[in-house]
């Protein structure tokens, strides 16, 4: 089968890309809007051809009635992108009373994807009226005659001896083409495999050069898009914007930051706003060998905001890869919405949301409304609603109203699916639902495989999906899952302590406990981590160190706190400190039935098998059934008559 041939236009210090949407000047991108873009490419598709107005406003803007004045400015964009000065006529010429020419020589160029560059130069003379500013008192010209392309010499056809000299250098050049192209494949064909593999990038927060803190958002905002967009290719792992977090609080050295975070390349910037307009410098450096491997400065009106990430996400994506198809330049050019108003508040609400904090949660609330009120079909801006609400339920920030959370959040994820059925975060908030929620099984993994198909660098994704696969025994899938979440995220501390607690529940404890030592290194009061890393020292008889781990984690837990202390209580009972366990103890039974696997696991630690039986049968029957099967301090109850209804369910 043929390659596809990917048709470039060149012309002066320009290359033009249709399939990357790209205009180069001397290797630089040049900023367009999308229209202008197309305005560009119909003009150079139809090279010393006079269009008419009419006619380039059908193909420009084929099911909208426009004005005469859109095109107008279309084109006096062009002119001043293209760097040309009141008078000249290099690249476009108006025709009065017809329409505009692209009168540029221009070369069509061929790239087969190998290293032969097929190029043919179009070459026509056309005559046809100028219009132009001329000094005060002089009539214009009029009929000039301009020349498309330089002009052919013609030549009387060669003598014999000179064709055969001729056809000799031409089956010469050939030969040595196709050895160069024999051996370049030999040599790919010997490259290491490694070249093949996913590239990884960190796209670092920006930061913002404004005094004023309001306009941090910005900066924040400006990577997390990247992120985003560049997520959608999946040659390259990204990593997502809770693992480049840190740095924004506590800037470090981008390569010992990117180094730390395992990527192969780090993206940083800044971004400086004045007024309506803001100036954007981003530079991408290679991880390895500490090299600057392309750096770019825009200085562009706010509303110009969207083409600049079009660019530099188009032009990392380019330095990582050597090809992007067109579905993939389509995803990384894709807007999620044309409203300056709406795209601003959706940031704030992301830099709020990304706090993790009930306040930050609150506040991202209300700017994720304002985001949907600006903009109704704001898909995004509805998914990160969806999320917002889902954090304060699972955070326990909800209170009196976590019924009407759900609910919102409901309704939330339901519109942003009805506007955009791509989006991988909604997919993934209504899998959790749909498991947790609705205890739908088969729609939860439908949502979640569907997520990962969409964005397989969503770490989100993976993770919640080795949940469900965990929840529903299936360990190796589960474990694969997460550590394929793990390697999106490194420094993700909820995801590398999932890590530890599969290899707890896999019975793996020295494994787990290493894990969870590692995890508390880089995230120190991370609750859960302790948590986990007590169970797994109990069950290596490390018991002096699991108490110390367990009395942490109560210290940390908040809301969780009583699982700790469950933990606690049973240490205490199978350690002889009974009467440290009855205390704990009857502060849990002051909980009544919120807390029962944790009274539960304290009667078994006292040897009350009975009591931890009943408190166990009052845990919902999924959840008991998983932990029957998996908590090893359990293994005893699974013969129990009463119980076996419980290992059946879920």
């Amino acid at each position: 089968m043929s390659q596809q041939t990917e048709r470039l236009y060149e012309f002066g210090p320009f290359r033009l890309d249709p399939l990357k949407r790209l205009l180069l000047r001397a290797g630089q991108p040049v900023v367009l809007t999308s229209k202008s873009f197309d305005t560009l490419l119909v003009l150079v598709e139809h090279k010393g051809e006079v269009l008419r107005k009419g006619e380039l406003m059908r193909r420009l803007w084929p099911d909208t009635s426009v004005e005469e004045n859109n095109l107008t400015q279309q084109i006096s964009a062009l002119r001043r992108a293209l760097g040309e000065r009141a008078g000249e006529h290099r690249y476009i010429v108006t025709v009065p009373g017809r329409g505009y020419s692209f009168v540029s020589d221009v070369r069509t160029v061929a790239d087969e994807g190998a290293d032969l560059i097929v190029e043919q130069r179009t070459r026509s003379r056309i005559t046809i009226d100028v219009e132009e500013e001329q000094p005060e008192g002089r009539a214009p010209h009029r009929a000039a005659e301009i020349a498309l392309a330089p002009a052919v010499a013609r030549a009387a056809s060669p003598r014999p001896r000179a064709r055969l000299f001729a056809l000799a250098v031409v089956g010469l050049v050939l030969g040595l083409l196709a050895l160069f192209a024999q051996r370049r494949f030999a040599d790919d064909a010997r490259r290491p495999a490694a070249d093949a593999s996913p590239k990884s990038v960190a796209v670092l927060p920006f930061r913002s050069l404004n005094a004023d803190a309001n306009d941090d958002f910005l900066g924040a905002g400006m990577s997390d898009t990247l992120i985003a967009k560049l997520s959608s290719i999946r040659q390259i792992n990204v990593r997502p914007t809770s693992a480049v977090l840190k740095f924004a609080a506590a800037p470090a050295n981008s390569l010992t930051a990117g180094r730390e975070l395992g990527a192969d390349a780090v993206l940083e910037g800044t971004v400086q706003r004045a007024g309506e307009r803001v100036r954007v410098t981003v530079q991408l450096l290679d991880v390895r060998q500490g090299r600057l491997l392309w750096a770019q400065s825009f200085d562009e009106g706010l509303g110009d905001i969207f083409v600049v990430q079009d660019v530099i996400s188009e032009q990392v994506a380019r330095a990582l890869l050597a090809r992007l198809n067109g579905a993939e330049q389509q995803r990384l050019r894709k807007h999620d919405t044309d409203s300056i108003a709406a795209y601003q508040a959706y940031l704030r609400g992301r830099y709020f949301w990304n706090r993790r904090d009930e306040e930050g949660l609150r506040k991202s609330v209300g700017y994720f409304q304002q985001a949907v009120a600006e903009d109704p079909t704001y898909a995004v801006a509805y998914a990160g609603l969806a999320d917002a609400y889902n954090l304060l339920v699972n955070y326990h920030l909800a209170g009196a109203t976590a019924d009407e959370c759900e609910r919102r959040a409901r309704e939330a994820v339901t519109r942003a699916l009805e506007l955009d059925e791509t989006l991988a975060e909604a997919h993934t908030s209504l899998a959790s639902m749909k498991f947790y929620g609705a205890h739908d099984n088969a729609a939860a993994e439908r949502e979640y495989l569907r997520a990962i198909e969409l964005n397989p660098n969503y770490a989100t994704a993976h993770h919640w999906y080795s949940e469900y696969l965990n929840m529903t025994d299936r360990p190796a899938e589960a474990m694969a899952e997460i550590r394929r979440a793990q390697e999106l995220d490194p420094l993700s501390p909820v995801i590398n302590t999932t890590v530890g607690e599969r290899l707890y529940f896999a019975r793996r404890y020295g494994e787990a406990a290493a894990q969870l030592r590692k995890t508390l290194e880089v995230s120190p009061d991370f609750y859960h981590a302790h948590y986990l890393l007590g169970l797994a020292y109990e069950q290596q008889g490390m018991y002096g160190e699991a108490i110390a781990e367990f009395q942490r984690a109560r210290e940390l837990g908040g809301n969780h706190a009583a699982l700790a202390a469950g933990a606690l209580g049973h240490i205490y009972a199978v350690t002889g400190r009974r009467r440290e366990a009855l205390l704990l103890l009857n502060e849990l039974l002051k909980l009544g039935r919120d807390m029962p696997y944790a009274v539960a696991t304290v009667y078994l630690g006292l040897g009350e098998k009975r009591q931890a039986v009943e408190w166990l049968q009052k845990v919902p029957s999924a959840d008991a059934a998983w932990l029957l099967r998996a908590d090893p301090r359990l293994d005893g109850l699974r013969s129990e008559p009463r119980l076996r209804s419980l290992l059946q369910a879920g």
